[in-house]
């Protein structure tokens, strides 16, 4: 059998349409890369082109084997995935009782690591209002939009909103019951008005308000909402974060209590967005 790279659009319906073809052609596969991720090689590469009707074919015998094994494509495909397949199609579906086993055990783990994720982000996303369309951005190690889709859609079903991740440079929009998650290469969340600025600022001092200062404990709090969360949350970002369009100072609010500030995130921590705004 003849060991190949394929090239693929990156698609879940690519994916399987690349598993397809390894067994059409009787290749090995030692990668599927996506656009410029193909690396150096001396393996021979090919383009595989996106057919939906063999992905529906690879998709149902998946099914049919283990539902369980489906659903585990369906979030695995967000992380790692071509071996756990074609184990499955050659030995069936036993192997998966076995937690241990060296081709399931890190897709596991990569799966259990991408559900945190998703259920963090759940309460970590902080949206701003821009001009009558909510817009918010995150910075994930896993592709989280297409399981955050639903949540958001429901919560704010009467909305329009978007959802920028940093990290795979894509996004989460929605308006009158529609949604859809698509490539965005290069934006910068637009600047706040002075009523949205007053409102980040209102958060920020509530957060700070409300900490008992006898009872402060930075471990635990990390614990819980782990520090690389920070970077596009409301209540640890820096003075510029407050500041309104078109205003060269941060809006002012009334006074608060004295409580225990939120750490500022430093400037330039985290990874940087691209400088235009769509």
């Amino acid at each position: 059998m003849t060991e190949m790279i394929y090239e693929y659009d990156g698609s879940f319906e690519g994916f399987l349409t690349c598993i397809f073809e390894s067994y059409a052609q009787k290749e090995v596969l030692t990668a599927i890369s996506c656009g410029e991720d193909i690396p150096f090689t001396l393996f021979p590469v090919r383009t595989v082109l996106t057919d939906r009707d063999h992905a529906a074919r690879v998709y149902r015998k998946v099914v049919k084997l283990s539902p369980e094994a489906a659903d585990l494509l369906r979030r695995g495909f967000l992380t790692c995935l071509y071996r756990l397949v074609v184990k499955l199609l050659e030995e069936g579906p036993r192997f998966l009782r076995d937690l241990s086993d060296e081709t399931l055990y890190p897709i596991l783990r990569a799966v259990r690591h991408l559900n945190g994720e998703v259920h963090q982000y759940k309460g970590f996303v902080r949206f701003s209002d821009l001009g009558g369309v909510l817009g918010g951005e995150i910075e994930p190690k896993n592709r989280v939009l297409p399981l955050l889709r639903r949540h958001f859609c429901d919560r704010y079903r009467n909305e329009r909103f978007f959802l920028y991740d940093r990290t795979h440079q894509e996004a989460l929009f929605y308006a009158e019951g529609r949604s859809a998650v698509r490539p965005l290469e290069h934006f910068q969340m637009a600047p706040p008005d002075e009523a949205e600025a007053r409102y980040r600022l209102l958060w920020k001092r509530f957060y700070d308000t409300i900490a008992i200062r006898e009872r402060e404990n930075p471990r635990c709090r990390m614990t819980h909402m782990p520090k690389r969360y920070w970077g596009t949350m409301t209540e640890f970002q820096g003075e510029a974060h407050f500041r309104a369009r078109g205003t060269p100072a941060a809006v002012s609010g009334p006074g608060a209590p004295t409580g225990i500030p939120a750490p500022e995130t430093p400037p330039g921590s985290g990874q940087s967005v691209p400088g235009s705004v769509p």
